[in-house]
């Protein structure tokens, strides 16, 4: 933190978690919430300013709002090892007069010698497994990932200005990305149940088959009429048949 206690922007999460895949450009997203009356500017800045894009870099966040961030991960050729990233950001936040508008907004106005009370967040980057099937070893990944909010090793850290991208992914993307891991496990338990109801239908379907074909292969070796039994058995057989069919 700065040398004010007060915080001035909320921030949520306080880990940037990204479901890592190689050569592929991963988002996530961070929420700054302003609880106060007045008028708060940030910018964002990381210690790999080359590795990531942050859009809106830099801002104003309004009484009693809140503002979204992306930062994006560019695609990376290969996993750093056992999946550990060193990689930090730092959200700064000064309080602002009315009026003042998100290009106003500069670096000079975070420095100790602008007079201005600086508020500091550190924020980690945490690597995650892409989305896939549930699996017991989510629990145990996180017990051995290091304390969420070790943040005060990070004081001699170089944090830079980060960039904007050209073409960043919208926010309802970023949250379609998110949720992709929860639907993955229940869209798989669906496709199960799915396919065991339509086997077992198969199976229903087959054996009535071979009871009906029992029947009329009775029916064709007598010389008599139909007894009413039979005609009855048969109707049942038929409507049986016809039901499975349409499931």
């Amino acid at each position: 933190m700065g040398s004010d206690s007060k915080e001035l922007l909320g921030i949520e999460p306080l880990e940037l978690r990204f479901p890592f895949e190689t050569k592929k450009q991963i988002s996530c997203s961070m929420q700054l919430t302003n609880r106060t009356d007045d008028y708060i500017g940030f910018k964002v800045k990381t210690t790999s300013p080359k590795k990531y894009c942050v859009r809106p870099n830099s801002g104003i966040v309004p009484p009693r709002s809140t503002s979204d961030v992306i930062v994006s991960m560019q695609a990376q050729k290969e996993a750093p090892p056992d999946m550990q990233c060193k990689d930090k950001f730092l959200v700064q936040s000064v309080i602002v007069a009315e009026g003042t508008s998100a290009k106003d907004i500069t670096g000079d106005m975070f420095t100790k010698g602008s007079g201005n009370v600086v508020n500091e967040v550190k924020l980690r980057v945490v690597y995650v497994p892409p989305p896939k099937p549930p699996s017991p070893v989510r629990e145990g990944s996180e017990e051995g990932s290091s304390p969420r909010h070790s943040l005060s090793d990070g004081s001699n850290l170089n944090y830079q200005e980060t960039r904007e991208s050209d073409d960043p992914p919208s926010l309802a993307a970023v949250k379609a990305q998110k949720d992709q891991e929860g639907f993955t496990s229940e869209t798989s338990a669906l496709i199960s149940k799915l396919t065991e109801e339509r086997n077992s239908a198969i199976q229903q379907n087959n054996k009535l088959r071979q009871e009906l074909d029992l029947v009329r292969r009775d029916l064709s070796k007598q010389n008599g009429g139909f007894s009413f039994a039979v005609v009855a058995a048969i109707a049942l057989l038929g409507i049986l048949l016809g039901f499975i069919m349409k499931r």
